[in-house]
């Protein structure tokens, strides 16, 4: 009799902890149709969670780009540069601001079809029903944001072609495709994401449905159209700004540019920017210095949002599983805020 060890299984298979957030906007994601998306995703929204079993399928992704590497680098008269010889490192890009960029898979040169020019190399690992979809219609069809990234890879590179190499994980089965350089589909990316860091409010939506498959299936979903409060940090914050070389500054706190690391604990003076809070109700006061904003919701009740006890603090709302509460309590809860320092955490 089979006998499986299932706290061994448990432990595997348990629910992990969010990847951090990403610093930039990768280029990986320029592709995606849905600018307020990509907003959410610099923006520091909502953090993705992925259960073991897709950060395994993610491993092996990255396990494979040394496996295609080799075979590449197994034909005659092909040099393959995995990382950037001028670095040792992962060849690595940014627009100007530098909080859009990416890191390309590799460079090769050699190829039969084209020996004598350069190519950036693009690795890919795919599901069976979605491999067979790319070799039906082909990248540029099947698999648009991977030409997006290309095509930035390919500007920021100077190189003028791109091999893309996709594998199934299913079957081990391979396509191989060139792509050439588009200059105006590789300026048009990078000005749309410039335009993305720059926005100091959500672009539109894709779509006002949030039966829409895009959005269905989309984990900012529960921010766009529900009314989860987005996470707390300084990106979601009114005060942040993106400015030149990667860098945020804070305007309540201006004298010195934010680190990653106070980014992403955030301080006390956080206040959400308006439009994130939308779905619960829409700003209707606020003081000029920013360290409040009142919210109407659609019953016509008012809450805010800025520093106790006259208003929830930004992680009070976040806690708050019922935004309704948030009016609810309000005038009730200020005694008890006010004898007691209470709090909402959940």
């Amino acid at each position: 009799m089979k006998q499986p060890p299932l706290k061994t299984i448990a432990i595997i298979e348990a629910p992990k902890p969010a990847e951090p957030h990403r610093a930039h906007l990768g280029a990986s994601a320029i592709g995606n149709p849905c600018a307020r998306a990509n907003w959410y995703t610099f923006r520091w929204c909502k953090a993705q969670v992925f259960e073991p079993r897709m950060l395994r399928l993610f491993d092996r992704g990255q396990r494979e780009e040394a496996t295609l590497v080799n075979m590449l680098q197994r034909i005659p008269g092909v040099t393959v540069h995995a990382v950037d010889p001028a670095t040792g490192k992962q060849f690595a890009y940014r627009a100007p601001g530098g909080h859009f960029g990416g890191s390309m898979d590799g460079a090769c040169v050699g190829l039969p079809d084209d020996p004598d020019t350069w190519h950036v190399l693009e690795f890919k690992t795919h599901g069976e029903k979605s491999f067979n979809a790319l070799a039906k219609h082909g990248v540029a069809h099947a698999k648009p944001e991977h030409v997006a990234q290309m095509q930035c890879y390919m500007h920021w590179s100077g190189l003028t072609r791109a091999l893309y190499v996709a594998v199934c994980k299913n079957t081990d089965r391979l396509h191989l495709e060139l792509v050439d350089y588009d200059e105006q589909q590789a300026s048009t990316h990078i000005r749309n994401a410039i335009a993305i860091v720059e926005a100091q409010e959500p672009p539109e939506r894709l779509s006002a449905d949030p039966e829409f498959f895009a959005c269905k299936f989309c984990h900012h979903a529960p921010v766009c159209h529900g009314t989860q409060a987005p996470e707390v940090n300084c990106r979601t914050c009114l005060s942040s700004t993106p400015v030149d070389e990667g860098q945020w500054t804070c305007a309540r706190h201006p004298a010195k540019m934010m680190t990653v690391y106070d980014q992403r604990t955030a301080c006390p003076d956080h206040v959400y920017i308006p439009p994130l809070l939308a779905n619960i109700g829409h700003p209707s006061d606020a003081d000029e210095a920013a360290t409040w904003v009142e919210y109407t919701t659609a019953d016509g009740k008012t809450f805010r949002n800025g520093q106790p006890p006259g208003a929830f603090a930004s992680r009070e709302i976040y806690a708050c599983q019922d935004k309704a509460a948030l009016t609810m309590v309000a005038s009730e809860f200020a005694d008890l805020r006010n004898e007691f320092g209470a709090e909402v955490v959940g």
